[in-house]
């Protein structure tokens, strides 16, 4: 149950590397992807002092769902099933107003946002539930590209037992039940990861994202991160 459909095309085309523009504003942009339970909020929490403490305002965001998204779940596991293109737009509607409300902003005024989870989220849970790849980038083309992307890398096992060691219970949408992979919450959990985990697996070439070993040290990882984003910045701030 874990392979992805046959016409799923989870490569990006020629040109597809490039669907988010370089943005123009003075701040720095750096985007945290993963699978669930990978580490990455508690690395940006670490970086978040860290850069503080060097004298940068820092505005950290997550990819969460609004009230009125949360409905519209609620309302769609109910029924026992989603439509995986209406899901999409209701997750891009989400995105688009944290993007316009939080990120946008702050890259305008200088500061650095820390986004756990970004456009690259959707991309590989859109991707795994069927929906065209060429559709997602059209709808999340208005978004930034991030100055630094880091790929948090562990496998689907691992994401099942650091998600339900801090949780008794799977999320109904977290564990992709909608897809119907599989009755069990567990099996499904697993099964939709995997899914998740072929389509990051694919495009961390394609975006440009950092891959960072996500079973390391808390400290090794951090420091690894360090490194990355003092040289994106240092060679940004230079140009």
């Amino acid at each position: 149950m874990t392979d992805m459909p046959a016409e799923i095309n989870t490569r990006a085309d020629a040109d597809s590397s490039s669907f988010l523009i370089p943005h123009v504003y003075p701040g720095r942009l750096i985007a945290a992807e993963g699978l669930d339970g990978c580490g990455k909020s508690t690395q940006l929490r670490l970086l978040q002092f860290w850069l503080q403490a060097e004298g940068y305002e820092v505005v950290p965001t997550e990819l969460t769902p609004s009230k009125l998204i949360k409905r519209a779940l609620k309302a769609g596991k109910k029924q026992g099933s989603m439509d995986p293109m209406l899901l999409s737009i209701l997750h891009a509607a989400d995105f688009a107003e944290l993007y316009e409300r939080d990120i946008l902003p702050a890259l305008k005024r200088g500061a650095v946002v820390l986004a756990d989870r970004y456009v690259y989220t959707a991309l590989a849970r859109d991707l795994a539930r069927g929906v065209e790849r060429s559709w997602i980038e059209d709808v999340y083309r208005f978004a930034a590209r991030p100055d630094l992307g880091i790929y948090f890398q562990i496998s689907a096992d691992q994401s099942l037992e650091r998600t339900l060691s801090s949780r008794t219970r799977l999320k109904y949408y977290q564990a992709g039940m909608d897809l119907r992979l599989s009755g069990d919450p567990i099996a499904s959990f697993r099964a939709f990861q995997g899914r998740i985990l072929r389509v990051y697996e694919d495009m961390v070439g394609d975006l440009g994202l950092l891959r960072l070993d996500a079973t390391l040290p808390v400290k090794q990882q951090q420091k690894i991160l360090r490194e990355a984003v003092e040289s994106m910045l240092t060679a940004s701030f230079a140009e």
